[in-house]
């Protein structure tokens, strides 16, 4: 049996006083006529309904009663007592009729999660109070929350009847009772629900309310079972836009939808806390819930705890309370309080003075009055949220409009209640949004930058670094936060990399400096410009704190800065309360729909449910075709809810269907679970329908193959729940636990940096760091940091440098030839901050020295050693008398020196980072030994000095006047990624890296904006498809589309059995455009760019299919040994073999390049040096070759205006080069030496630039200038 969706019921439970007592107070009023006082009797559970109602094999044609009462019994549950009333009212005792009754009451089924020794008590908290008149009814909200910390919902609705009434037909002594002494009893109704449908179940029991008045005590189980039974029928809504309504007379009610997967259901108003606390209370509440304390919440209102509770735990989101959670306690329950854990839990007001003498260590919360006390004072003395992220809240909170009478006065009286609620809720909609997104910066705010203090490799979490990097007067509250379980879960997912809306957010609000700065290996550090004009303070004064980055490890380098752009606002300008709560926290809200359920059936007869399924389906069915295609994400919810729908009506090979058309339309709410039940519960006939039907057989495999995975991935469960914290070594090291140590410790990631570093601290010693010489090496390492940022520069040497320059060394001040000074050293230059009044004279910069080396200088009589520059353009040498710090000096100045060459000659900045690293590195370790040989051991980390002393540095002059930038997209990684495939789109580089990581640059700054996964295999091909789609072939046979707009990746076409190796788009008659994509074993599928549709497929036979290109009406495709020319059909015109001279060798067609205008068909070969150029008309062999020279394999060709650019590898120094072929001549016009391994991928950006991509090796991408 399959596993069946959740719907909106898990159980309907009625409880209230047992007719046994009821008749004792009924028996007792009557002799006595009126009650001095009216009891407090126990409350119990009289009717449990759960789901299925119904199931086939019930015999519809009987009548509703009899029919259902088998299935029933197997489902209710029915107070055992009425057994005994109806035996004592038919004093002629039916022998039969009480064995019936008896089987009614002992076949019991319940479910197993719902406790209903607790239900009484909580459904009366304030326990089972008879009343001498009739009271309003009234509501309130449960949640339950099982050993796993799954949590159910239960809204409770409490009403009075008459207790004369409850005991219809028993007359005392012939009489009835006056109306006089009418007595009345509380009943309550509980729905119990997976989900927090808060309003919509209570708007469902005020629907009931409304049939239960009026009806009379035989008719009221049979009204409870027909409202159980017709919402256990109503499915619940997918995430996204499409909602839920469905009709219980008088109201019209509506199940909103959750946002997104990993987002609640929030169908409440949560607004409700900022009407009861003050901003500076409602901040003191989340501090102590961030800080896990435990938690009382009072009230005289039973509903108002619950809805304030679930509204605060909703502002904290994405973070979870862990901890105990119960809103409602029953004054039975006060024990409950004396937990020693962290908890939250809400009692009734009445309790206040009686918990606050009785426990220690609790924040007591009252919720009517909005003030919040500790039991052993008024005050709390506990660390606030820290102040900008607060004054930030404060902020926006004062902009939001929390009167629905204010917002609503323009309009008229309604007359349609059913059109006045949904107004209401529209903008109670509105508003819960700008609520989740000003609470969510709280959150992003408080929280910002711990990204930054993670190893995803060895899911270390850097707490003390990032500790230091807080404000001193926050630390108190981080130092807290950091040690509970809510933080401990937060930090969990970061470490998995979940995109969920805190990390949208922390990226859409970094301001361009900070997203730029991510991109360095270890960003930590602030530029002079963000250390202000002020020196340290001011860069952590609370204009400033919410976008801090203290404590580098790796430097900023030559960043791009935006004088316009600014953090988030942290100061409460009068100009900010002007504007929108949520400006600039927005998404782009979509228009939301409500799908109408239709009329209820009558929900206790089998076929009036499978007609009424029936009818739900062809709705949805007409809801899909009137749809348009572009609507992608509105068809998927459809389909899911179809899908739903078939599942529960057992139309399993329909559901498959339903649920396998989300790949196209909106992968994201894929249920992979339900689906996996689905194919399981398959019977023998319908998998053989299956097998008929192509789609549902797709997918069965795929469900099959990732059922294998999942098993084979089962250990790795633990790892990803894993997070550890830095701590420093407690035993010698060899060296792989010293490289995973350093690259733990967040100092450097680099494996060839940390290898040389261990070379460092080993020299003289055995091969292995000892845990005091490491202590030792990373306190130095930290003290650097700190006392760099401690520099404090005035105005007038600010206005010398960049503002994205960082002093990384200072020296103690020393005499030089230009007077004395402190020398500082940027990532730019050496400058003189002069003694005395602080003045800035330049030294060098990198790229100007002629000369670094060690000299001496006379002092009296003895000569003491100095450091010797030579400037280029200066006639007169830089001279400073560093005594003991000269030899450090030298190293450090020589490598940035060398660093900036070659960053210069390569246009990779990043070299100058590394450089940078390494000088960073010599000065901690020559401070770490002590020694005589520390200078020689420092030596190790030239590694840039040492290329320069050892290998010619000079770039060939064609390359250096063509190369115009790089980029290192494996930069966060320890050891370079191959770049696979390039694609570039208006404004946009896309990058593709191993196990499908695909990263997009801006074109403009190549600066990275995005970073995205697309499955977990290699992608073999890239295409812009339309202004929003980017298609990408993978190595697991899948199609990924990425939007480029919501850059989310949501779409897949499943269609292809073998890995995807080729991807065209071209456009045929009517200007309908199609795609082409080809798999390795030789299928080639034509799409409907519109509607993701395959139009037609073929299968080639060949060696691995590894390319398809449309060009003029034809298609041409590339396998390993020959080129196919193929009408539009599928059937074979042409086709072209390896050229005679490479026949049985290993070589293999790589590449081919159509030039359609020249009729000419380019070809190259994997090991082969020379490109073959076919006439398209004549294919018997190639006309010309153009070999290349000092090359063994090309791997890519791509032509721009009247030039070929081919990738390949060359003969003697196995680096990646790139040849400029001219297409009339047929010659090679420049070769260019830019990578350290093959060229693997190439692309073109607009005609005005070349990229290419190189094996794992190299990693990096060039830019190069088109002539």
């Amino acid at each position: 049996m399959a596993e069946l969706p959740s719907g909106l019921l898990e159980a309907c439970v009625v409880l209230g006083a047992s007719s046994d007592k009821l008749r004792e107070v009924y028996q007792q009023l009557h002799q006595q006529g009126k009650l001095t006082e009216l009891p407090l009797l126990e409350a119990e559970v009289l009717q449990v309904h759960i789901p299925p109602f119904v199931s086939k094999e019930t015999n519809s044609s009987q009548t509703i009663g009899p029919a259902f009462s088998r299935v029933q019994r197997r489902r209710s549950f029915i107070k055992k007592k009425r057994r005994d009333r109806t035996a004592d009212a038919s004093h002629n005792g039916e022998t039969a009729n009480r064995s019936e009754a008896s089987s009614a009451t002992e076949d019991i089924s319940v479910p197993k999660d719902l406790d209903l020794i607790a239900l009484p008590q909580l459904c009366f908290p304030g326990g089972l109070q008879l009343a001498n008149e009739q009271r309003e009814d009234c509501y309130h909200f449960l949640v339950f929350t099982d050993l796993f910390g799954n949590r159910t919902h239960g809204v409770v609705a409490q009403y009075y009847r008459s207790v004369q009434s409850c005991q219809e037909g028993a007359i005392q002594n012939g009489h009835r009772l006056s109306s006089k002494c009418r007595l009345y009893t509380p009943f309550a109704v509980c729905v119990i629900s997976k989900f927090p449908y808060y309003n919509a179940l209570r708007d469902c029991l005020s629907c009931l309310l409304v049939q239960l008045r009026p009806a009379r005590q035989p008719d009221f189980e049979e009204t409870m079972k027909e409202f159980s039974a017709k919402l256990s029928l109503v499915p619940l809504p997918p995430p996204g836009q499409l909602h839920v309504s469905f009709s219980l007379r008088p109201l019209q009610v509506v199940l909103p939808s959750k946002e997104d997967q990993d987002s609640p259901v929030i169908d409440l108003d949560l607004h409700l806390p900022f009407l009861c606390f003050t901003h500076l209370a409602l901040l003191q509440v989340l501090s102590c819930l961030l800080q896990e304390q435990r938690l009382v919440f009072f009230s005289a209102d039973w509903a108002r705890l619950t809805l304030v509770a679930e509204s605060l735990l909703l502002y904290l989101k994405p973070l979870s309370w862990q901890q105990p959670y119960v809103p409602v306690l029953a004054r039975g329950m006060l024990d409950f309080l004396m937990a020693p854990t962290a908890f939250l839990m809400g009692c009734h007001i009445s309790h206040f003075e009686e918990v606050a003498a009785e426990t220690e260590d609790l924040i007591l919360v009252n919720v009517d009055d909005g003030f919040i006390q500790s039991s052993w004072s008024e005050t709390i003395n506990l660390p606030a949220i820290p102040l900008a992220a607060a004054e930030c809240f404060v902020s926006r909170v004062e902009c939001l409009q929390l009167h629905y009478d204010l917002e609503m006065c323009h309009l008229g009286a309604g007359t349609d209640a059913n059109v006045l609620r949904c107004q209401r809720r529209d903008w109670q909609r509105r508003l819960n949004t700008q609520i989740q997104n000003i609470c969510l910066e709280l959150v992003v705010n408080i929280f910002r930058g711990v990204q930054d203090f993670l190893n995803h490799e060895h899911r270390v979490f850097n707490s003390e670094e990032f500790l230091r990097t807080r404000e001193p007067t926050d630390q108190s509250f981080y130092k807290k936060v950091l040690e509970t379980h809510i933080f401990h879960s937060f930090l969990r997912d970061r470490l998995n990399r979940k995109q969920d809306s805190f990390s949208r957010m922390e990226q859409n609000t970094r301001n361009h400096a900070q997203k730029n700065r991510a991109m360095t290996e270890s960003p930590r550090r602030p530029p002079m410009s963000e250390l202000t004009r002020n020196g340290y303070s001011s860069y952590a004064s609370p204009d400033n704190r919410l976008s801090k980055r203290l404590g580098a490890s790796m430097p900023n380098l030559e960043l791009p800065t935006m004088d316009g752009v600014t953090s988030i606002i942290s100061s409460r300008s009068a100009s900010f309360r002007k504007i929108t709560p949520d400006i600039g926290l927005k998404s782009l809200q979509k228009a939301v729909k409500v799908f109408r359920l239709p009329e209820f059936p009558p929900p206790l007869a089998y076929h009036y449910v499978q007609n009424y399924y029936n009818d739900m389906i062809a709705s949805l069915g007409r809801a899909i075709t009137a749809t348009p295609p572009e609507e992608s994400a509105l068809l998927a919810r459809y389909h899911y809810l179809r899908g739903l729908v078939n599942t529960v009506s057992n139309k399993r090979l329909d559901a498959l269907e339903d649920f396998q058309s989300l790949y196209k339309t909106d992968s994201d709410i894929f249920p992979s679970q339900m689906v996996k039940s689905l194919v399981d519960s398959l019977l023998e006939a319908e998998r053989t329908q299956a097998d008929r039907r192509p789609e549902l057989k797709r997918l069965i495999c795929r469900v099959k193959r990732d059922q294998e995975r999942e098993r084979q991935q089962h250990g790795n469960e633990h790892e990803e729940g894993a997070v550890k914290h830095f701590q420093l070594p407690k035993k010698y090291m060899q060296l792989d636990e010293f490289v995973k140590c350093v690259q733990e410790s967040g100092i450097v990631k680099d494996q060839g940096t940390i290898h040389r570093l261990f070379d460092a601290l080993t020299v003289g010693h055995q091969r292995q760091v000892g845990p005091e010489l490491f202590r030792v090496f990373y306190t130095i390492w930290k003290e650097t940091e700190a006392e760099a940022q401690e520099v404090c520069l005035p105005t007038s040497v600010l206005e010398h440098i960049e503002p994205s320059e960082c002093v990384f060394k200072l020296s103690s001040s020393v005499k030089t030839s230009r007077g004395v000074g402190k020398i500082a050293m940027t990532q730019r230059r050496l400058f003189l901050l002069t003694d005395g009044r602080p003045g800035y004279m330049e030294v060098a910069q990198y790229r100007d020295l002629e000369e670094v080396k060690v000299s001496s200088a006379p002092f009296l009589l003895l000569r003491i050693p100095s450091l010797k520059l030579r400037v280029r353009g200066r006639k007169e040498a830089f001279e400073a008398n560093l005594k003991t710090e000269t030899e450090l000096w030298n190293l450090m100045v020589k490598e940035m020196w060398a660093g900036r060459n070659m960053a210069d000659q390569h246009k990779d900045p990043q070299y100058m980072q590394q450089a940078l690293t390494n000088a960073l590195l010599m000065d901690a370790v020559v401070g770490s030994l002590q020694s005589n040989k520390a200078i020689y051991a420092a030596s190790k980390l030239a590694h840039f000095d040492r290329i320069k002393m050892e290998v010619p540095m000079m770039v060939p002059k064609t390359t250096a006047e063509t190369l115009k930038h790089k980029i290192n997209p494996s930069l966060e990684l320890t050891a370079p990624q191959a770049v696979d495939v390039l694609l570039y789109t208006p404004g946009q580089l896309w990058v593709s890296v191993g196990g499908g990581k695909v990263m997009v640059y801006d074109a403009s700054s190549w600066s990275l904006t995005h970073t995205c996964h697309v499955g977990n295999a290699r992608l073999n091909c890239m295409l812009g498809v339309d202004k929003d789609q980017v298609w990408m072939g993978s190595e697991d046979s899948v199609i990924y589309i990425i939007s480029m707009v919501a850059m989310v990746c949501n779409r897949q076409l499943t269609e292809h059995r073998a890995e995807v190796t080729g991807l065209a788009v071209d456009t045929e008659k009517y200007s309908q455009k199609v795609a082409y994509s080809c798999s390795a074993e030789g299928t080639v599928m034509v799409w409907d760019v519109s509607t993701l549709q395959v139009k037609k497929n073929f299968r080639l036979s060949c060696d691995r299919l590894q390319t398809v290109y449309s060009c003029n009406g034809m298609l041409w495709c590339c396998s390993r040994e020959s080129i196919m020319e193929l009408w539009r059909n599928g059937s074979l015109k042409h086709r072209l073999n390896l050229p005679e001279q490479q026949k049985g060798s290993a070589t293999t067609f790589s590449a081919i390049l159509l030039l359609p205008e020249r009729e000419e068909l380019w070809s190259v070969c994997v090991d082969s040096g020379e490109v073959c150029i076919w006439h398209i008309k004549d294919t018997a062999k190639p006309f010309q070759r153009v070999a290349l020279q000092d090359c063994t394999g090309c791997y890519c060709m791509i032509k721009v205006k009247n030039q070929v650019w081919v990738g390949g590898v060359g003969r003697i120094s196995t680096k990646g080069k790139v040849y400029i072929l001219d297409t009339e001549r047929h010659q090679v016009l420049k070769e260019l030496h830019g990578h350290n391994d093959k060229v693997t991928t190439l692309c073109s950006a607009e005609d005005r630039y070349i990229l290419s991509g190189a094996a794992k090796h190299d990693g990096k991408i060039a830019i190069w200038k088109v002539e």
